[in-house]
């Protein structure tokens, strides 16, 4: 079992641009499997499936609903010091984000949850310690897409549980492609499906 463990959030394919969702899956799971020091996994929401993007023997666990605190709770068991989950629309995310979740949690002051929150609104990842999410986050239904996510996570946590981290954007449609830094090594996939389509991921 590892110590620290970041598993990506899949969910069934809902959106009609299947080649950008497929891309960009592969990318998170092929960011988090470079992330130094920490094991990845996959959350499966809904009977999702891996679409063969996941590398040989990446833990995969089953995942009821969406929520931040099913998500944690699912994945815990996968790590002996702290896990977090992670969406699948941020192909380009830094893994130092990640990183800052896990030094977060660690202190000093120690945190019991940690996020990084989305640009316009929901989450990119949230990490918290084992064996689990708090009481209070285990009875906050809140969900990584909730655009009142991260003041809802604030108002229901005790002060100084919750450590929020610098953000980032996600890729919720085509047209957020123009956020993707190019600047940044990695997203081979998005990339190529961005190019055949002629969209601009900016600078």
């Amino acid at each position: 079992m590892t110590e620290r463990v970041v598993a990506v959030l899949v969910r069934p394919p809902t959106r009609s641009d299947s080649d950008l969702a497929a891309a960009m899956l592969e990318d998170v799971v092929d960011l988090v499997a470079d992330t130094p020091q920490v094991g990845s996994a996959l959350a499966l929401v809904g009977g999702a499936t891996d679409g063969g993007v996941a590398w040989p023997g990446t833990p995969m666990v089953a995942v009821a609903s969406p929520t931040v605190a099913e998500a944690l709770t699912a994945t815990a068991d996968l790590a002996t010091d702290a896990v977090a989950v992670v969406v699948a629309d941020v192909p380009d995310l830094p893994t130092l984000l990640l990183g800052k979740l896990f030094s977060a949690l660690a202190g000093p002051p120690r945190r019991s949850v940690a996020v990084c929150p989305a640009e316009g609104g929901g989450l990119v990842a949230v990490a918290t310690g084992v064996p689990g999410p708090p009481d209070w986050l285990a009875h906050c239904d809140v969900g990584f897409d909730d655009l009142d996510a991260l003041s809802r996570l604030r108002d229901a946590a005790p002060r100084h549980d919750l450590a929020v981290g610098p953000g980032w954007h996600r890729v919720r449609s085509p047209a957020d492609a123009a956020m993707l830094d190019r600047g940044l090594e990695g997203w081979d996939a998005t990339r190529a499906v961005v190019d055949s389509r002629e969209l601009d991921p900016g600078d």
